[in-house]
C-alpha cells in the first residue's frame, strides 16, 4: 500500500457522527497533496454551520497523523464548491437507504 492509500485507509476511520458515514465515502475530502512527510487536505462538510466542525476536522488530522513517517498534517476546509449529495460514493448512499 503506497502513501496515498494508506492516507485514504485513515481517512475511512474518520466518521461524520451525525450520519454514521466516514468522511470519503461522504465525498468531504476534496484533495490530499503528500510531500516530505506533510499531508495537505482540502475538504469540507456537509453544511457551513456543522456544529462537529471541530471534531470532524481534529479526527482527520489525527488519523493521518498515525501514518509512519508523516509529521505534519495541515486540514484545510473549504465551501467551494458547497458539498452536495452527489459528492458521496455508491456504498454511502446505500447506508442512507437510496439504494436497495
Amino acid at each position: 500500500m503506497d502513501i496515498l492509500e494508506l492516507a485514504i485507509h485513515q481517512l475511512k476511520t474518520v466518521i461524520d457522527p451525525e450520519l454514521g458515514i466516514n468522511v470519503v465515502d461522504l465525498g468531504l475530502i476534496y484533495r490530499l497533496q503528500i510531500q516530505d512527510g506533510q499531508i495537505d487536505v482540502l475538504m469540507t462538510l456537509t453544511t457551513p454551520g456543522c456544529p462537529l466542525h471541530d471534531s470532524i476536522a481534529g479526527g482527520v488530522k489525527r488519523a493521518l497523523e498515525q501514518i509512519d513517517g508523516i509529521h505534519d498534517v495541515r486540514v484545510q476546509l473549504t465551501w467551494n464548491p458547497p458539498w452536495t449529495p452527489e459528492r458521496m460514493s455508491e456504498e454511502a448512499l446505500r447506508q442512507l437507504g437510496y439504494f436497495a
